[in-house]
């Protein structure tokens, strides 16, 4: 049985840049302006206790957000959508702020390794706070356990940061917080550099649902979110796996998220139970911050990602083929970002639909799309004084949609840390379909790859 900790929390107040900031109305670039992730992030950032220092992790997080906000003003400020269009007045309204106290030890919830995620979200919070002038893009609470350990719960508007923004913006505050007197990386805001050309024509026709493979779970609103923890060692075997695979007859090489993001959405396919000649599409959110000429400038905090190109196979198909094989597809699919040139139609596709004020669903429970934080450094670079922190946990909250899975870093407290190349890999299912992934999440970490073509079929 879960733990509630009880949470005494103090009243929300509005934390304000430390120097003055510009006064002035700032536009969005296409990717910002798409209304499927016009949502409010959360993530919780977990500190264990450290004896050397006995300043309060509240305090000095609140006066680092004051002086970040010299920096990332926009953040201090009220978003709004008008005429189909996001703009940010900046006003130095100020960025909500709860301090909070939990009546247990961070340790008697594994430093929210494993944790449910009902419990995880008592440890962040949704202000709200929508007026005339907008709502606010950022909030943040900090609280503290008896053990001296603390959370850090950062609500943050994926309509104006992607996760390398996001890493961008937490890492300066830590910056700040430690002593020095600049972010190492200063922001940008140039969001005219990712903006679209809208067309006169048509978009493109809407996607024909009835060639979608359907499954007996959904729709539902009764869903499971699970962690798998996945070694190194594991990864490894099933790369080589693969590779043993085309050995024959051609020379391939596959990243992780290539490997894995085949295997998972397979497994996914046979939890959901998805109709053998239905279709199920594989999409990837990957950075496109050095594929434009020049490249975007290190500051930029914006959204700078775009979908790899929509990978579709029949149900029948993607568990019929070989691991390799999906793996080389996915491979293939990701190639198409490379060019400016695609970036810059994808840009002016996707203007053309926010400009007719169309919302395009990208969310149908039988497709998946990844999304990897594996490289934001967060668990290994942000220090606010305490060391680094030991655990970070996405929230699903608000519009969290079910085709969503993350590859996620090993939390410090995970028993396996030590062996490097480990990762989690955090899935949102219909609770019916969940049993199922995890015995598929199991055999791949227990029974051995080699038998992973050897599963048994829907």
């Amino acid at each position: 049985m879960e733990i509630q900790p009880l949470i005494h929390k103090k009243d929300v107040i509005l934390v304000k840049p430390a120097e003055p900031t510009p006064s002035q109305v700032l536009s969005l670039s296409t990717i910002d302006n798409d209304r499927n992730i016009e949502l409010l992030c959360q993530t919780v950032y977990v500190y264990k206790t450290n004896s050397i220092t006995s300043l309060d992790p509240a305090l000095v997080i609140k006066e680092a957000l004051s002086k970040v906000l010299v920096y990332f003003y926009p953040l201090a400020g009220k978003l709004k959508r008008e005429d189909g269009k996001l703009r940010i007045t900046c006003n130095a309204d100020g960025v909500p702020f709860l301090e909070a106290c939990a009546d247990c030890k961070l340790s008697s919830l594994n430093y929210l390794d494993g944790i449910d995620t009902e419990t995880a979200k008592l440890l962040a919070f949704d202000w709200p706070s929508e007026s005339e002038c907008g709502y606010h893009p950022l909030v943040l609470s900090v609280t503290k356990f008896s053990c001296g350990g603390f959370t850090i719960g950062m609500g943050l508007s994926h309509s104006v940061c992607d996760g390398f923004g996001a890493a961008q913006f937490y890492k300066a505050m830590a910056e700040l917080a430690s002593g020095k007197s600049d972010p190492t990386v200063k922001p940008v805001w140039e969001r005219e550099r990712l903006v679209g050309v809208a067309s006169k024509d048509p978009i493109l026709p809407p996607i024909d649902m009835s060639a979608l493979a359907n499954s007996p779970f959904l729709p539902t609103n009764v869903v499971a979110h699970e962690s798998f923890y996945l070694t190194g060692e594991t990864i490894g075997k099933l790369k080589m796996s693969l590779l043993r695979e085309l050995e024959k007859t051609e020379n391939a090489n596959f990243t992780t998220l290539e490997i894995l993001g085949a295997y998972v959405w397979r497994s996914r396919s046979r939890a959901l139970q998805l109709s053998p000649e239905g279709k199920t599409m594989f999409c990837m959110a990957m950075g496109i911050r050095n594929v434009l000429n020049p490249p975007l400038n290190p500051g930029y905090y914006g959204n700078a990602f775009l979908s790899s190109s929509h990978l579709a196979l029949t149900v029948r198909e993607l568990i019929e083929l070989p691991l390799s094989r999906v793996a080389k597809l996915i491979k293939e699919s990701k190639k198409v970002l490379t060019s400016p040139d695609y970036v810059q139609q994808t840009l002016d596709k996707l203007e053309t639909i926010i400009q007719q004020n169309k919302k395009v669903e990208i969310s149908t429970g039988t497709s998946i799309v990844l999304t990897d934080w594996r490289q934001l450094g967060l668990l290994e670079e942000v220090d606010f004084g305490w060391k680094e922190m030991v655990n970070i946990v996405p929230l699903p909250w608000n519009n969290f949609f079910i085709d969503l899975c993350m590859f996620l870093p090993r939390s410090k407290v995970d028993s396996c840390m030590k062996a490097k190349g480990g990762m989690r890999v955090l899935v949102t299912l219909p609770k019916a379909a969940m049993p199922k992934m995890k015995e598929e999440m199991e055999c791949l970490n227990q029974i051995g790859v080699d038998h992973i073509d050897k599963q048994s079929k829907p």
